[in-house]
């Protein structure tokens, strides 16, 4: 009697966990057959947020580089947001239209790609493309020990120096002398002949000139200063570079030279002193 009873408890349990497995299994079917929600992609309130397409930079794109199709690619991006970038929506086929253009300036990968900051067509045009309204691009001789030994690059910002005899000190002493000023500072590097010598074994980049962004009386100071003496690049920390240090700017305050402590080039004719002002 008791042994019928254990086994109908037994059979029982064996039952319930029959029906549980099967229930289970026919709530995970069900699940999985259920259609799933689409993902909503929410900003910081918690709101969704409405995505296009824009273009991007590829990988990192060097000022006055060729950009081709593979320098280019289409990247989700939060519609509002992207009212000055080229979209998909309106420009689907910005990548080729855009192929063999050329950068006015560096892109970084994953930025977004402004029109204005490419120039469609050759680079015969470039350098006037990117120079600002009433600045002169000016080229000048320099080698690996008159320009930071060679590690200056296009848009670094350096201070151009004048190395020349002082022949009014020579005459007055009776020896040797020499004097080195600073005639121009904080320009621009437009753009830099580098090439690569193979040096006691070692490879080392060398240039022989430099455009540099001026304004049309800094040309004339630059141009006066490559007959008088050695013409030296030295360049500038980034920190040194800002908005506030303009090319003429003083080398101890950052101070506009439109003040009334102008620096520029002596020069020295029979006698008579005259400043060329770096304005």
């Amino acid at each position: 009697m008791r042994a019928n009873g254990f086994g109908v408890m037994k059979t029982a349990r064996i039952v319930v966990l029959g029906v549980a497995l099967v229930a289970g299994g026919a709530a995970a079917l069900l699940v999985n057959r259920a259609p799933r929600p689409e993902p909503v992609r929410q900003g910081v309130a918690g709101t969704s947020v409405e995505l296009t397409k824009v273009l991007v930079a590829a990988g990192d794109i060097a000022i006055g580089g060729a950009v081709t199709a593979n320098d280019l690619r289409w990247q989700d991006w939060p519609k509002g947001a992207a009212s000055t970038f080229i979209t998909m929506d309106a420009a689907p086929t910005a990548i080729d239209d855009w192929s063999g253009s050329v950068a006015r300036s560096s892109f970084v990968a994953g930025e977004p790609i402004k029109p204005q900051k490419l120039i469609k067509g050759t680079t015969s045009g470039f350098l006037s493309a990117i120079l600002p309204a009433g600045m002169r691009a000016v080229a000048t001789k320099i080698a690996v020990d008159t320009a930071a030994g060679g590690f200056i690059l296009p848009n670094d910002r350096v201070d151009v120096l004048l190395s020349r005899r002082d022949t009014e000190t020579a005459r007055q002493t009776g020896a040797e002398a020499w004097s080195a000023e600073t005639i121009l500072r904080n320009v621009r590097i437009l753009a830099i002949d580098q090439t690569i010598e193979d040096q006691n074994g070692q490879k080392v980049i060398t240039g022989s000139t430099a455009t540099l962004e001026l304004n049309p009386r800094q040309s004339e100071v630059l141009a006066l200063a490559k007959e008088m003496g050695t013409i030296s690049l030295t360049l500038r920390s980034l920190a040194d570079s800002a908005p506030s240090n303009l090319a003429g700017a003083s080398a101890e305050g950052g101070e506009d030279m439109n003040n009334n402590t102008p620096s520029g080039l002596a020069v020295v004719r029979y006698g008579v002193t005259t400043t060329v002002v770096n304005r």
